[in-house]
Formats: structure tokens, sequence, C-alpha cells
């Protein structure tokens, strides 16, 4: 199977959640990577939302890369079947290894793993290290109060309007998709400049 130009790295739980509705987004996104051409970067793994998001895909022909930490692999089960594995010696190994082989970034409901995997990107975004859209699939409002606490970091003044970071948010994870394709057809440019970060450290 040919690996598809463009890839989109999910990020998620490695468990389920306790609302249904949270496998099916899980479910639905990775049938329509898959109907898309667009290939699945997640984190390897065969429970949770992780397992639940590559399945469909799979199930539905498409192609998924998985990458794991070594000391997650027995954990975590191992997904076999997909059509790239890479196994790091680390989990900064892995979330680098994800950050290159991705055309951009989504956050499924998950937990601190998940919340710090999105962060992470949002912070490399917001100091000009890539300009890859980032996509909140805010499910039953799931990330509610994570988008209240970047209102309320603005309205305390911690997003200055050269370094604010403006993630994207869709309630359907139907939208994910078309809003993905969308923001890879604009050419944008880092923030700011590497001799202007540098400036700036």
């Amino acid at each position: 199977m040919t690996e598809p130009k463009r890839k989109l790295c999910v990020y998620c739980g490695s468990s389920s959640g306790e609302n249904p509705a949270y496998r099916e987004a899980a479910r639905t996104l990775g049938r329509l990577l898959a109907e898309n051409d667009i290939g699945l970067v997640y984190g390897g793994g065969s429970l949770g939302l992780m397992g639940e998001v590559a399945k469909a895909c799979l199930s539905a022909g498409g192609y998924v890369i998985g990458v794991i930490p070594e000391f997650l692999v027995r954990k975590e089960i191992l997904l076999e079947n997909v059509q790239e594995l890479v196994v790091t010696a680390n989990m900064h190994q892995r979330k680098q290894t994800m950050f290159e082989k991705a055309d951009g970034f989504c956050a499924l409901p998950g937990g601190i793993g998940t919340l710090e995997e999105l962060v992470e990107m949002a912070t490399w975004l917001q100091l000009g290290q890539h300009v890859k859209p980032i996509i909140l699939a805010n499910i039953e409002g799931y990330w509610n109060p994570l988008l209240e606490l970047f209102d309320h970091m603005r309205e305390e003044g911690f997003f200055r309007s050269s370094t604010e970071v403006k993630l994207d948010h869709v309630e359907k994870i139907e939208q994910v998709i078309p809003l993905f394709e969308k923001r890879l057809k604009i050419k944008r440019q880092p923030l700011w400049t590497p001799d202007e970060l540098e400036k700036r450290m």
C-alpha cells in the first residue's frame, strides 16, 4: 500500500473514557481518514481511543503509522498490523517522530498525556518551530475547560499579540478533515524567524 502524501497525527487517550460518544468519534475519524487517503500517525497502542481510531482506519483500508516507546509496548498492547511501526527508546523520541511524520495534529479526548502532547505542539507553534495545523476535536464539550483556561491566560496578559496561538476547534468529528485540508492549503510562515526567536530567548 502506498503511503499517503498527507498524514494527520491524532492524540487521544489509551482509555476510552466514560462517554460512548468519544469511542464513536474515534472510530468515525479513523474511517474518514482512510476514505480521504490521509494517513494516521498515532501512539501505537491497541487500547482505548488510540486503538479505536487505528483499528477503524485499518478496517476501512487506511494507512497507519504507530509510534510507541519500548517501555509501553506491553502496557498499551502494541497494535502490530499497521503499515509502519516505530519503536522508540523513550517518550521524547516518540513525540519527535510523530511530529516529523505528520502534517498536522488533532486532539481527541484523553488524559494528561494527550494534554501534554497537545500543549507541546502548541508551544512549538507559538515559538515559531512549525506552522502545522492543530485541531481540537471538542466532542461533547470535552475540551471546554481547556479553552476557558486559554481565555483566562489571554485575559491575564500571558498571550501577547505577537505570540498568540489560535488553535482550531470543532464540535463534530466530521469537521476535522475538511478543516485540516483547508489549513494545509494556506501557506503560513512561522510567527518569528530564527533570528527573531534568538533575540527573544
